[in-house]
């Protein structure tokens, strides 16, 4: 993993996360496009990682802490480059971050469809917790979207 870059993503990173998301991720989020990442970026600066292999993009992952709470975002790893080690990588620096932070504890937000997910989460020592249940209510006009 020493050939494996993980930092903050740039503004200038934004198009090509959205073209990877596009690849490597699960689902998509009304937040998904540029003025949304943008607004990611302006207000928390450290919260979008990015692990680069050779100056490609492989991996993403958000940490965004709120002051109270660490939620952990889009861990996502292109196909041909899953199963080396990135997506733990990726949520090590995301924990370290939250750590340095003062966060307490991380929640993850999975698809339930999304097999491979609950795989990988539940093997950096995360567990699903049933009795929760997310409620969402899109804001303003054309977001019906997730």
């Amino acid at each position: 993993m020493s050939d494996l870059s993980i930092h903050p993503a740039a503004p200038s990173d934004i198009d090509a996360v959205l073209r990877f998301w596009r690849t490597a991720a699960e689902g998509t989020s009304i937040s998904d496009d540029h003025d949304g990442v943008a607004r990611l970026l302006d207000r928390d600066p450290g919260a979008l990682l990015v692990a680069e292999r050779e100056g490609v993009l492989v991996g993403t992952v958000i940490a965004g802490f709120d002051g109270w709470r660490c939620s952990a975002y889009r861990l996502a790893v292109h196909p041909d480059h899953r199963r080396q080690g990135i997506a733990t990588a990726l949520l090590e620096a995301a924990e370290q971050r939250f750590a340095e932070l003062g966060g307490r504890r991380v929640d993850a937000m999975v698809l339930e469809e999304n097999e491979r997910a609950h795989h990988t989460w539940q093997a950096a020592g995360y567990h699903r917790e049933n009795h929760w249940r997310r409620w969402v209510k899109p804001l303003g006009p054309g977001t019906g979207g997730r």
